[in-house]
């Protein structure tokens, strides 16, 4: 029986495809069965980091000096004008969370094979202040996070980092003005609840690292942590 509801269930779906066409948010070409967000070729050509199979590398240097890191890595190279450009926008300001879950979801399944971040013990993304998160509709790096939860074995957890004081956006500021935007603006509630974990740090952009440096320094402070990063994109500068 539950074979012939699943049979049932994939017709019907077929069926409205043809006429409720999914599209890929990169090249607006019809998904076909199966593809998410992205369709194979698009996917296929996504301008991955490879930086979690590269110890020491630019992200992890950009914490050098500042903040502990255990290992910081991020699934694709983000640079503005570019068709990947559509994917942040239409996540971030058009509503489309799906985006968040399905390439967190991919980020996973790449993260999963690595030794450095198989032993994880809470996922946490970076909070949005909650006026910005009523606005928005929902917080995209929990999204990001939620995809990755499904296949990483560390759990979600988006009640301990808090995001306590609202700020401007980040994307027309320079490192100086990025670090003073983000300073003293997170806390942690029961945070012993992770005290001594190790924690995966999840964003959806990372460019100079100033919100996660402030997140881990809350973090590490209050309970003693091990941090590892990992960002949806990275904007080099």
């Amino acid at each position: 029986m539950k074979k012939f509801f699943k049979i049932v269930l994939q017709y019907l779906e077929g069926f409205l495809e043809l006429f409720y066409p999914e599209f890929c948010v990169a090249c607006d070409e019809n998904l076909v069965s199966q593809e998410k967000v992205l369709c194979t070729s698009c996917l296929y050509k996504l301008p991955r980091t490879h930086f979690h199979k590269v110890p020491g590398n630019p992200i992890e240097q950009a914490f050098w000096g500042r903040q502990p890191i255990e290992r910081a890595t991020a699934y694709y190279f983000f640079k503005k004008a570019s068709i990947y450009q559509k994917l942040l926008h239409q996540l971030k300001y058009h509503g489309k969370s799906e985006i968040g879950v399905e390439m967190g979801r991919q980020f996973g399944a790449e993260l999963v094979h690595e030794d450095a971040f198989k032993k994880i013990d809470y996922i946490i993304p970076v909070p949005l202040h909650p006026k910005k998160e009523r606005k928005r509709g929902f917080n995209q790096s929990e999204m990001i996070a939620q995809g990755m939860a499904e296949f990483l074995d560390g759990k979600l957890e988006t009640k301990v980092l808090i995001r306590k004081i609202f700020t401007e956006t980040q994307t027309k500021k320079e490192r100086f003005e990025r670090w003073e935007n983000v300073k003293d603006v997170f806390g942690c509630n029961n945070s012993e609840k992770i005290e001594g974990k190790h924690i995966l740090l999840v964003d959806d952009v990372m460019t100079t690292g100033a919100t996660i440096e402030g997140c881990t320094l809350v973090l590490q402070d209050a309970a003693n942590v091990k941090v590892s990063v990992a960002c949806l994109a990275y904007t080099a500068i």
